[in-house]
């Protein structure tokens, strides 16, 4: 009996990765390191490994990129920059389900990871945006995933995009390589 109960905390458990290495190409070249809080929101921590893990973000590119806000990926659906359909980047998800918020006390700072979604607090899927600086009307709105360790200055030289809703036009800037850190 004890083995079963050991088991079922084990499948239970989020994934053990502790962040994500993100290889920036584009007008921003260089290494965004990012510390993923799984005691924040474990559900949304072990959807981006997954995603992560499988490769399903290298070639996703930053689609939406505010100055000032921040910077938008993780469209692993229409987000490619090879074959992607660019038009549709930001509308697209995953193959996986959307997940139920999971909101914290964590304040949206400057180098925040956060989990995009639809009007829906329980729709957030793949993509996920890094604060410029601190956007504090976000909190207590949206699910808070990890912070920016290490590459900020590589997060502040992404291409921004235009206009009101930041949307890149041009060649934007892509995540060429994504990779789980233990």
């Amino acid at each position: 009996m004890r083995k079963l109960v050991v088991a079922l905390t084990l499948l239970a458990s989020p994934a053990l990765a502790t962040g994500l290495q993100i290889e920036v190409a584009g007008v921003a070249n260089g290494t965004v390191t990012i510390d993923l809080f799984e005691d924040v929101a474990p559900q949304h921590v072990a959807q981006i490994t997954a995603l992560a893990a499988d490769g399903a973000y290298n070639g996703v590119v930053f689609h939406r990129v505010i100055d000032g806000f921040m910077a938008q990926t993780g469209d692993v659906e229409f987000g490619k920059i090879d074959g992607g359909n660019m038009s549709m980047a930001g509308r697209g998800g995953s193959d996986l389900p959307d997940l139920r918020a999971e909101f914290s006390d964590k304040p949206f700072d400057r180098g925040i990871v956060g989990m995009a979604r639809s009007q829906s607090p329980n729709s957030a899927n793949s993509q996920f945006f890094i604060m410029f600086q601190e956007g504090y009307f976000l909190n207590g709105q949206y699910t808070v995933v990890g912070e920016v360790t290490g590459g900020m200055d590589v997060v502040d030289a992404i291409k921004r995009g235009e206009g009101q809703s930041g949307a890149v036009v041009g060649q934007p800037d892509v995540m060429a390589d994504v990779t789980v850190t233990e």
